[in-house]
């Protein structure tokens, strides 16, 4: 009994189980919810808030925030279209250039957050605005296609059946739970977000951690970015609009802590599957576009009050 107890206090277990109930429901309200098709579908979609809400979980845990993700997303998409469409770079160069230009907008967040000490929620807030009217720039407002199938594979084909997305989102998430969980870095991640000052003085350089936690972000926005834009087979100046806020939504729904010191990225996996799950399990209910809306943005407020109800009671 005591085995099992401590199984259900791990809090993924509890978000895990909020997945299932979620899904039987739907199995059961709907006839095309539990199938092969389906689910595909609803991993696949889930993936680019996913592969984002690895990143926001770090820079979240040292009590940061990142608003910018949605643009960056959207803006590194069309910026690789432009370089392969009106430069004729190779695709594989335009993925490493539109790579690198996203994790340049990471270390500028960074850098603005640690060096000129502006608050993230400001800083992020800015560069959310830059990185959509960047998009705008480029492409005139108009959506760019054309591209090499061996640039839209990465988007629209499977391994033994699996979207490939998806597979990249495991890997990511592998690499990212390994990362954080099992390095000097990750450690000093979560010993910066706990206590900042005390971690100071046992000698972590929180400046540098902080930073890099928004270059892997900005880094991760632009992979989703690139394989958003590559399962389209199309870029769109308004890609990943909003999106910022399910990524958020995702990774506290996933358990980390907007307090800091707190996350995995398992949980921001789960948290992402949930409202992908939710969407989808809408739209097949026939539920109004704008009521889901309303829904989503309950589920956020939601989780956010949870998450200080839990802190309070932690602190007392």
């Amino acid at each position: 009994m005591q085995k099992i107890k401590r199984i259900f206090e791990i809090k993924e277990i509890g978000i895990l189980l909020i997945l299932l109930v979620l899904m039987l429901f739907l199995s059961i309200a709907t006839d095309t919810f539990f199938t092969a098709a389906n689910i595909f579908d609803v991993l696949l979609n889930s993936s680019f808030i996913a592969v984002m809400a690895c990143g926001m979980t770090m820079v979240i845990i040292t009590t940061g925030i990142d608003l910018s993700v949605g643009s960056v997303m959207g803006f590194v998409g069309m910026f690789m279209a432009i370089m392969m469409v009106d430069f004729s770079l190779p695709p594989i160069l335009a993925i490493i250039l539109g790579l690198a230009v996203g994790t340049l907008f990471g270390f500028i967040n960074g850098l603005l957050v640690t060096k000129v000490k502006l608050p993230p929620f400001i800083t992020t807030l800015g560069m959310m605005s830059v990185g959509r009217g960047l998009a705008y720039v480029l492409s005139g407002g108009w959506p760019v296609s054309g591209f090499p199938d061996s640039f839209m594979i990465s988007g629209q084909g499977h391994f033994l059946g699996i979207p490939l997305p998806v597979i990249y989102l495991l890997v990511i998430a592998v690499v990212s739970h390994i990362f954080l969980k099992y390095t000097v870095l990750g450690k000093y991640i979560f010993a910066v977000g706990g206590n900042e000052k005390a971690a100071k003085l046992v000698g972590v350089k929180a400046e540098k951690v902080i930073l890099t936690t928004y270059v892997i972000n900005g880094f991760l926005a632009a992979m989703s970015g690139f394989l958003m834009t590559s399962w389209l087979g199309m870029a769109q100046p308004n890609a990943g609009q909003g999106y910022e806020l399910d990524v958020i939504a995702a990774t506290v729904i996933g358990g980390t802590s907007l307090s800091g010191g707190e996350g995995s990225i398992l949980g921001a996996v789960l948290g992402a599957w949930i409202m992908a799950t939710l969407r989808n399990g809408m739209i097949l209910l026939g539920v109004s576009s704008f009521w889901q809306e309303v829904v989503i943005g309950v589920v956020i407020v939601a989780a956010v009050a949870l998450d200080r109800m839990r802190s309070r009671g932690e602190e007392e």
